[in-house]
């Protein structure tokens, strides 16, 4: 069952519009990782479920309440929430116990004895259970984390929101706020977490949001998100991926000049020798053995052939996009273009190409491994 849903989130500021048209539902009890590049409308949408701020347009609609209705008791929706912010947001006149027991005796009524047992079986839960007398300067940037994630769930909230909780912390420490959350994750509390680190994204998430020009551009559960994405957008930042683009508009191109260009980029990217040569006997393959003997045969001077190669960090793989708009364009079925080599070329292909696929505007895409 949803616990939210977003329909046509907007939100825009002069001259800025971080959200655009949002749509999303969240089930009770799902861990939602938010990934994304900077400054595409990530932590404005936290900051929008939970009324921080308000959006231009649109509905949230959380535990059954719609978040943008005027007469909203926007205070009590915000207790079904806690929020986890970049810079921990603690009060820093008070010690840590007191951080903890402050909002539960003034909004949920809980008296200084249950606040007080309830603050330090919190800091149990986080580590910190020896710091409750400690002040908020004397520990370090992750036990200020931590503290303030028992500080949110001191609230007893539905929801759990993290606005890249990590982001102010050094390495080390982003292991121990992790470690808190994946914790977390395994009980069941609903948690949307906006964060840049892959690794807790994949492996103690439900699902993955993918979010980019205010949009949220694809979801899904991370082995679909890491493993096998569907937008080019998302492979490209998952992978955080490099391009090669080469355009052949002759039947007599250059031939040198293509190869050298590519060996360079492989280079760069400090590609193993293995899967560079793959790339090397598919781009010569494809162009010298199908498409310029097929251009050749079909008139075609200008056969405007466009290869992008893209490969990402720690991968074994590549892939190859070709556009072929201009062969179909000009009457070439996909079909002939597929029976136009020897079978000494298709074989050398069917050990280097691992799948593919072509799309009915003529783009195919080759994955090269």
């Amino acid at each position: 069952m949803s616990i939210i849903e977003v329909k046509h989130l907007r939100k825009e500021y002069p001259g800025v519009i971080p959200l655009k048209d949002v749509n999303a539902t969240v089930d009770e009890g799902e861990v939602i990782s938010i990934i994304g590049p900077s400054g595409t409308g990530k932590s404005t949408f936290i900051r929008c479920l939970n009324g921080l701020e308000t959006p231009t347009s649109g509905q949230i609609i959380v535990d059954g309440v719609d978040m943008c209705a005027p007469d909203v008791d926007l205070p009590k929706m915000r207790q079904k929430m806690g929020m986890v912010f970049q810079n921990y947001a603690l009060f820093e006149h008070k010690n840590i116990v007191d951080n903890l027991t402050m909002a539960p005796m003034d909004l949920l009524g809980m008296s200084k004895q249950d606040a007080y047992d309830q603050a330090m079986d919190l800091l149990k839960l986080v580590g910190l259970r020896g710091k409750a007398s400690s002040w908020p300067d004397e520990l370090s940037g992750g036990q200020r984390q931590r503290v303030a994630i028992a500080r949110a769930l001191a609230m007893r909230p539905k929801i759990l929101l993290f606005d890249e909780p990590t982001s102010a912390l050094d390495p080390k420490m982003v292991s121990e706020v992790l470690s808190v959350i994946t914790r977390l994750a395994e009980q069941g509390i609903t948690m949307l977490v906006v964060t840049h680190e892959m690794r807790f994204a994949r492996d103690a998430s439900s699902r993955v949001f993918y979010m980019d020009q205010g949009e949220l551009w694809e979801s899904g559960p991370p082995e679909q998100i890491f493993e096998n994405p569907k937008r080019k957008e998302t492979r490209e930042f998952i992978f955080r991926v490099h391009n090669w683009n080469w355009e052949i508009h002759s039947i007599d191109y250059d031939y040198a000049a293509m190869f050298s260009s590519l060996q360079e980029f492989c280079a760069h990217q400090f590609l193993g020798r293995r899967i560079t040569i793959k790339c090397q006997l598919a781009l010569e393959e494809i162009t010298s053995s199908f498409l310029i003997p097929l251009a050749q045969e079909h008139g075609i001077t200008d056969p405007h052939i466009s290869y992008e190669l893209s490969v990402g960090e720690g991968r074994e793989e590549a892939d190859l996009f070709i556009d072929l708009k201009h062969f179909t364009d000009s009457g070439v079925s996909l079909e002939a273009i597929a029976a136009a080599a020897d079978d000494v070329a298709v074989q050398i292909l069917k050990n280097v190409i691992v799948s593919g696929e072509t799309d009915s505007s003529g783009k195919v895409h080759f994955v090269i491994g």
